[in-house]
């Protein structure tokens, strides 16, 4: 108690008191006492005054510009967007007439069903018919990792509450053995060309961005379709993806479901040569 008694009456160092006592006698303390120092201090004074009066002049003369210029870019921007929406409007037109010449060689050259099956199996005909619906999305908290020691963040995950693009990959391939005949993501449609791929944490498929939930249909006999994909190693993969992290998923079957055509697709079949070889 003597110490803190001590402290609150004695709150400024002994020292320090007197240095200031002293400085105050000898006239060192205060504002400058001198003309000289007064007049240093006015001009610095002066001064500043003078460089903030200057900056905010100059600001408000680039102020205009500025935002003239950034509405010169915003315009610039909307222009552009609309002309790539147009351009955009115009390769699907295009795209709809090479399907349909495309459907046209085919039933010249091989007959109704023969351009039926090669567009199907294809991708390059928009389908319709009973199947699946999957829906996988990330985990309600997907923003929480894990703990450095479970494989998915080892193997370079930050974030185990995410869907993958290996997740997705392994879904379509357990749908394609289990009987699918057509498949789409998001509306996109799958052929065997088609790549699931990464950018970041975005799911690419034929470098076209999807955004979770991500909605799988595949067109098949659909109590079977669901019965062997469940049951089927990519099927408890998922469902382990559902135990262990959260993720979320549903699956159901569907009594018509319709899948655009893929875009882009150039079908080209074989033709048996009727020449004979030379011995």
């Amino acid at each position: 108690m003597s110490l803190i008694t001590n402290v609150m009456d004695h709150s400024l160092d002994d020292g320090y008191a007197e240095a200031a006592a002293r400085r105050e006698n000898q006239g060192e303390g205060g504002m400058p006492k001198t003309l000289r120092a007064k007049l240093g201090l006015a001009a610095g004074l002066v001064l500043a005054a003078l460089v903030v009066t200057v900056g905010a002049a100059q600001a408000r003369v680039a102020a205009p510009v500025v935002a003239k210029e950034r509405q010169e870019l915003i315009d610039r921007i909307d222009r552009e967007t609309v002309s790539a929406d147009k351009l955009e409007g115009s390769v699907d037109e295009l795209r709809d007439d090479v399907a349909a010449r495309q459907r046209a060689a085919l039933k010249k050259s091989g007959g109704s069903d023969q351009a039926d099956l090669v567009g199907i199996l294809s991708g390059a005909t928009a389908v319709h018919g009973p199947g699946v619906k999957l829906v996988v999305d990330d985990a309600k908290e997907a923003s929480t990792g894990g703990d450095g020691t479970n494989p998915r963040e080892t193997s370079g995950f930050s974030d185990t509450g995410r869907v993958r693009d290996r997740d997705m990959q392994r879904v379509v391939n357990g749908l394609w053995a289990s009987g699918a005949e057509a498949v789409s993501i998001n509306g996109q449609r799958l052929t065997a060309l088609s790549a699931i791929r990464a950018a970041g944490d975005a799911i690419l498929v034929d470098n076209k961005p999807l955004v979770p939930p991500y909605t799988v249909l595949a067109v098949g006999d659909e109590q079977r379709l669901s019965t062997r994909f469940q049951n089927s190693a990519d099927g408890l993969y998922l469902h382990a993806l559902q135990e262990n992290y959260g993720i979320r998923t549903g699956i159901s079957t569907e009594s018509d479901l319709r899948l655009p055509a893929a875009p882009s697709v150039i079908v080209r079949t074989a033709q048996p040569s009727t020449e004979k070889g030379t011995s």
